[in-house]
């Protein structure tokens, strides 16, 4: 009884181990090598070189496949051995909030175009109590145009998007009347009709992340192309795998969120603020790390209004936002000083 007892905490602490991520990265770098062998072997073949090369291919190509066997038994390993103590004891949590009224706090950076607007529809929901706009060095007319719709506007001094969520999520913990914080941009591509489907998710977890990745819920003209679509599905699915058993994970780069109060609270000391366009994967995978219940919901997603400043700007600033957002999922994100 004592060895069995022994071997299921042994499991329980293997458990947290990420098995399913490193086998995939174990067995990338097999494949990555064997690519090599195959790719220097056809050169050898175009130059009819012999002797030593044709040693040196023959390793590389053989030797390749141990990476991909181990990466693939720390799959297997994760999938059949750890995942069921990984979701042992999981029941379906259902822990509806006593209060529905909320406060939404707006990130804004020359978003005068947009923010007014943005503004109105959020304040004209029912639930909304106040709206919050965290102005980020605006150098147009936002803080005014936004002032002029009704809300609470504040200046966060420190550039970059972490400062101004950090502060946005920050104001919102600020008003005791209301027990969630609802985080949003003011650019007019999420809309406050879908605060009623996040309230439907919340009794379920601490934070609701909108997921942009339901096709039939896109307009055809937005700011996320198809390679930052699929991209940023990889990468949601790469924090799946990381923190697997505990959510499904589609999108981890929209700023739409609907947040409990007091997880929130707690969460705030482990975030960096001065991680910039990938703060939103850091958000995320630090909330799973720290026990908070995450689920996603299905959000509409609309053409924005004014010109995106952020990773969505173009591919090729959407491929290096993606690769810090990998690296930090991967190998973990810098600590706050």
């Amino acid at each position: 009884m004592r060895d069995c007892n022994s071997a299921n905490t042994v499991a329980r602490g293997l458990s947290r181990f990420p098995a399913f991520l490193y086998g995939l990265l174990v067995a990338g770098l097999g494949l990555a090598v064997y690519l090599t062998g195959v790719l220097l072997g056809f050169f050898r073949l175009l130059l009819q070189v012999d002797g030593q090369w044709l040693w040196v291919v023959d390793r590389i190509v053989w030797y390749s496949g141990m990476p991909v066997v181990a990466g693939l038994i720390l799959i297997l390993c994760d999938l059949f051995v750890l995942l069921p103590y990984k979701r042992n004891d999981r029941i379906v949590r259902w822990a509806p909030s006593r209060e529905k009224s909320l406060t939404v706090v707006l990130t804004a950076f020359n978003d005068e175009l947009s923010i007014g607007m943005a503004v109105e529809d959020f304040a004209a929901h029912p639930l909304v109590q106040r709206v919050v706009v965290v102005d980020n060095n605006s150098i147009d007319r936002t803080a005014e145009v936004a002032r002029k719709a009704g809300a609470i506007v504040v200046h966060e001094p420190v550039p970059g998007y972490g400062s101004c969520v950090y502060r946005a999520l920050r104001e919102g913990l600020r008003y005791t009347d209301t027990d969630l914080t609802l985080l949003c941009e003011g650019d007019m591509t999420f809309r406050a009709y879908d605060i009623d489907k996040f309230l439907a998710y919340l009794p379920h977890a601490d934070l609701v992340n909108g997921t942009r990745i339901s096709e039939q819920l896109r307009e055809q003209r937005t700011q996320l192309s198809t390679f930052m679509y699929y991209g940023n599905f990889f990468a949601g699915k790469l924090l799946e795998v990381k923190h697997l058993g505990r959510g499904t994970f589609t999108d981890v780069g929209t700023t739409y969120k609907l947040c409990r109060n007091r997880p929130l609270e707690r969460l705030l000391p482990y975030l960096n603020p001065s991680i910039n366009l990938e703060f939103n994967a850091h958000l995320l995978d630090t909330a799973l790390a720290q026990g908070l219940a995450v689920v996603e919901c299905p959000i509409t997603f609309h053409d924005r209004v004014g010109f995106s400043k952020g990773g969505n700007s173009s591919n090729w600033k959407a491929l290096k936002v993606g690769t810090r957002m990998i690296l930090g999922i991967v190998f973990g994100w810098r600590k706050r000083l």
